[in-house]
C-alpha cells in the first residue's frame, strides 16, 4: 500500500485526496500524484554540492581555494591557490558544506563557493 504523500509546497503531511486531487489545507496546494514524483525526481537530480565553478564535488575530491580566507579567531589567512585533499561532503545548515584538513591549520570547514575543483 502507498504512503500517504507530503505537500510538495509547504511539506504539510495532512494532505488529503479529492479524486485525481491532492490537496493541502495549510497552503491549499493542489496537485496529483504523478506531478509530485516528477518533482521529487528533479529534486533529487538537482541535490548536491557544487564547486564555483558549477562542478560536482564528492568525498574525496581534492580542491583548490580561490580566495584568499581569514580564519575567524586568528590572524592566519588561508592563501589563494592552497590545495586540499581527501575533502568530505556534509550538510550543514550555516553555509559550510565541505569538511577538510589543511597543512598548517588543521580540521575546517569551508563554504564550496570559496574552491574550485583540482584534477
Amino acid at each position: 500500500m502507498e504512503s500517504q504523500p507530503k505537500c510538495p509546497k509547504c511539506k504539510s503531511e495532512s494532505v488529503y485526496p479529492d479524486g485525481a486531487l491532492w490537496i493541502c489545507p495549510e497552503c491549499a496546494h493542489e496537485w496529483t500524484l504523478h506531478e509530485n514524483k516528477k518533482e521529487e525526481s528533479a529534486a533529487e537530480q538537482v541535490v548536491g554540492v557544487r564547486d564555483a565553478h558549477g562542478n560536482f564535488l564528492k568525498d574525496g575530491d581534492s580542491v583548490t581555494i580561490i580566495k584568499d580566507l581569514k580564519v575567524k579567531g586568528s590572524s592566519s589567512v588561508i592563501k589563494v591557490g592552497t590545495k586540499i585533499k581527501n575533502i568530505r561532503v556534509i550538510d550543514a545548515e550555516d553555509g559550510h558544506n565541505i569538511s577538510c584538513k589543511i597543512d598548517g591549520f588543521g580540521q575546517m570547514n569551508l563554504k564550496s563557493e570559496f574552491i574550485k575543483k583540482s584534477l
